[in-house]
């Protein structure tokens, strides 16, 4: 087999793999999708290009993914906003009578720790009912799968089975792990005409699998917002043969002690309010179950009561309030050596309409210390969030239903950061997606070791994101 050499090279399969017929009990469907549009041979034909960001080197992806849509008869645009970098946006036209439907996704991957993979991160081998590589869920799943749903509809409308009122648009971007720069903001900037939309879809949610059983589907309305604050704390220098009581490095210590011991606030949007309400209905687990009715329920001590319950599952309660997390240390010249200085950076996530300055402020005052200084270094920018009652969530809503009754689809803000957030911002009704069920253990080795997607949950994402994108924009 080829390896890849340099970033942006293919490597030649030592394999393929057809599975359009393999499919398990997640939901009654009927029979596969024809080979032509194996949502499984696409992913791994993606994941093949090596487009670890940096350098990224997406262009030849992106030739790749105008090959496939070209040759099944779709309108492409392949722009490289620099060297190598690439954006491709494809069309299929509908009638105009109403604004079109934006499929997103990005061709860039973060990096590899190769000696802690089981197999090649960048050669999409299938073992065990599971696709592995880098990008299999994040992103390079939903761009298979936005492939796919394409060719179907680009099918279905030459059959004259489908006529469309939206013209509907695939878009594959690069650079979204790192700035952007060179991904949607280079296209809103400079070709905005070619993405104009009223709704998109793109990634940001989940499709839970709890307890071997699919539970629900959370659709991203809303989003956190991203800063970077520097705390600094100050004392004495001097020889490390003497210690001295104001340490600047144990002042740090114990500011960031008592910020990490003391979380903010529980603030409660509609968006959060109404996924535990949902949650409610069928979370497996009596005692969070009943958390999550209290926090739903608006009365402020029984909202107080749940949330300690829910404390104890971090990824639901970042949703509750603005998260403060210490990452990097940076203090001292030489071991021997007592510093003046000792900073750690903290990234801050606020909750919408929550800002920042008022976070620096709570900070110092748990802190309680005139010799440590909190300070903005990097400030995100708010974005709207989207109302979960739109033709667009709707149309999720409807096509999760009917592909599987049994599953839950609630609304959801987003902890991370996606471009869906620059869409909105631009007027464009954005929801996040992960479309492919599967278990909380499988989606945390998104940007890890050993990245995989089951197969039995490919088909199912590729017909939600058709089922939906057809429901809200045939004529």
């Amino acid at each position: 087999m080829d390896r890849i050499g340099k970033a942006g090279e293919r490597c030649s399969p030592a394999f393929h793999y057809s599975c359009s017929s393999r499919y398990s009990a997640l939901s009654p469907l009927p029979s596969g999708m024809p080979p032509k549009h194996d949502c499984v041979a696409h992913l791994q034909e993606l994941i093949r290009f090596n487009t670890v960001n940096p350098p990224g080197n997406e262009l030849p992806l992106a030739r790749y993914l105008e090959g496939v849509l070209a040759g099944h008869g779709i309108e492409t645009q392949l722009f490289e906003p620099s060297p190598l970098r690439a954006a491709l946006v494809a069309r299929i036209r509908g009638d105009g009578s109403r604004k079109p439907v934006l499929l997103m996704a990005h061709m860039d991957v973060v990096g590899v720790e190769r000696e802690h993979w089981s197999v090649d991160p960048f050669a999409g081998e299938v073992r065990d009912g599971f696709l592995y590589g880098r990008g299999a869920i994040d992103d390079k799943g939903m761009l298979a799968a936005n492939l796919t749903a394409m060719l179907l509809i680009a099918q279905e409308t030459r059959e004259q089975a489908l006529r469309l009122a939206r013209d509907v648009i695939f878009v594959a971007t690069s650079d979204e792990e790192a700035s952007g720069e060179w991904g949607m903001g280079w296209l809103i900037a400079n070709h905005p005409e070619a993405i104009r939309a009223e709704f998109a879809l793109n990634e940001g949610g989940r499709t839970r699998i709890v307890g071997g059983k699919p539970l629900y589907l959370a659709v991203q309305s809303a989003e956190k917002v991203s800063h970077v604050l520097n705390i600094t704390a100050h004392g004495p220098g001097g020889h490390a043969s003497v210690p001295l009581e104001g340490n600047a490095v144990a002042r740090l210590g114990r500011a960031v002690a008592a910020i990490h011991a003391n979380p903010l606030s529980v603030r409660l949007l509609p968006t959060t309010r109404e996924f535990f309400r949902e949650l409610s209905r069928v979370w497996p687990v009596a005692r969070e179950r009943e958390a999550m009715a209290d926090v739903a329920s608006g009365d402020r001590a029984r909202v107080q009561r749940g949330a300690r319950v829910l404390r104890e599952i971090p990824a639901l309660d970042a949703t509750l309030r603005t998260t403060v997390s210490p990452t990097m240390l940076h203090a001292g010249i030489a071991s021997n050596v007592i510093p003046t200085e000792a900073s750690a950076t903290l990234n801050v996530r606020t909750l919408p309409g929550h800002a920042v300055e008022d976070v620096v402020a709570r900070l110092t005052r748990i802190v309680h210390d005139p010799l440590v200084d909190i300070s903005i270094v990097e400030r995100g920018e708010a974005s709207p969030p989207c109302p979960f009652t739109s033709p667009m969530f709707q149309a999720i809503a409807e096509t999760t239903r009917n592909l599987n009754p049994d599953l839950a689809v609630v609304p959801y803000l987003g902890t991370g950061a996606t471009d869906s957030a620059r869409m909105r911002r631009w007027g464009v009704q954005t929801y996040g997606i992960l479309p492919f069920p599967m278990e909380q253990d499988d989606e945390e080795r998104m940007h890890g070791n050993d990245e995989r997607v089951p197969i039995s949950s490919l088909e199912f994402g590729t017909r939600l994101i058709h089922g939906a994108v057809v429901r809200v924009a045939r004529a």
